[in-house]
């Protein structure tokens, strides 16, 4: 081979390497984070994760999101330990399965707290929210996107309004704050999760349940009972689920990514004020198709409610948490 040749030879080999070497680097700067939840992938909290997903494909910095859905990454309560660890990016979480490491987030799931999705959203803006978030922080993770989860009562003997009228039946509920409070109304408490309520109303083990709008339609709750009281303008039940992210992977990324990451939480944060109101209407026409009666509770029925809330579930709350008092007054100031 002349020496010309062989010049020619190597450099154009030089250059296909470099073109080789450029590409793969350039796609290795792709950052791919990962999501968990435990909801299947027609449920809105898993839509809300696909929004952020979309929009940073969209956004074009680099960075993309890979989704694992129905538990198939971690299990349910085990995802809050790797996201302020480090070791998962994203989740869609129920904050109060995260309660037995950090006993204030108990009052994101607490009786009374919140009225109605428009309350919901100005309590996200307060300094209880405030508070809640400083310690998410404190952990190692971060708020991308609000999320409050409404729900209601269910009775195959009678309408749930009043506190007299769950007296002597045997309930449900979702958390111990609201055992607590059904307790101290009178009622009897079958623990469960909410997979298990419609096999417990069909055999007998269940009079009434509490639960998430979602969890009423997704289990069909409405062929075993009598009467939803929904969430309506005066709600007891209220669960705060919002999409988390891992500080230290936040810390990673470049400004543009963070940008591009917390657009796309306030983008999911919207869809989902939206999407659970609509999720309380799916409930009720899915009750109403039924046959079941549908009724929703006043203020002053909500409120007798609080009343007992305030001695069973706010009263061992402040017993039990430092600062639980304050804390459980600071959301209740939010008008």
């Amino acid at each position: 081979m002349s020496g010309r040749k062989l010049f020619g030879f190597v450099s154009a080999t030089a250059l296909a390497l470099g073109m080789t070497v450029s590409g793969f680097s350039a796609q290795a700067e792709v950052t791919t984070l990962k999501a968990s939840h435990q909801w299947n992938t027609k449920d809105v909290r898993h839509e809300m994760v696909q929004i952020i997903a979309d929009e940073l494909a969209k956004a074009n910095v680099d960075l993309e999101l890979q989704i694992y859905p129905s538990k198939s990454l971690y299990k349910p309560k085990e995802q809050w330990a790797p996201i302020t660890k480090g070791q998962l990016d994203i989740t869609a979480f129920p904050l109060a399965y995260a309660a037995s490491r950090h006993p204030e987030f108990d009052a994101t799931l607490m009786p009374g707290l919140v009225k109605n999705h428009e309350h919901a959203a100005r309590l996200n803006d307060s300094a209880f929210m405030d508070d809640i978030k400083g310690i998410i922080e404190g952990a190692g993770a971060m708020v991308l996107a609000d999320g409050w989860l409404a729900g209601g009562f269910a009775s195959k003997k009678n309408c749930i309004l009043e506190p007299k009228d769950i007296e002597g039946q045997v309930s449900r509920a979702a958390g111990k704050a609201f055992e607590q409070m059904l307790v101290g109304a009178g009622a009897s408490i079958a623990s469960m999760p909410s997979s298990e309520i419609y096999t417990a109303f069909q055999t007998g083990v269940l009079d009434a349940a509490n639960t998430s709008s979602g969890s009423f339609v997704s289990y069909r709750i409405f062929e075993q009972t009598k009467c939803l009281t929904a969430p309506g303008d005066h709600a007891l039940w209220f669960m705060y689920e919002p999409i988390l992210m891992s500080k230290k992977s936040f810390d990673r990324l470049n400004e543009k990514q963070q940008a591009a990451l917390l657009a796309a939480g306030q983008k999911a944060e919207d869809f989902f004020f939206t999407a659970g109101k609509e999720l309380d209407q799916k409930m009720v026409d899915e009750f109403s198709k039924a046959g079941v009666e549908i009724v929703e509770m006043t203020d002053a029925q909500a409120n007798a409610w609080r009343e007992i809330a305030k001695e069973t579930s706010y009263k061992e709350f402040a017993k039990k948490v430092k600062n639980g008092e304050a804390l459980i007054a600071k959301a209740l100031a939010v008008e």
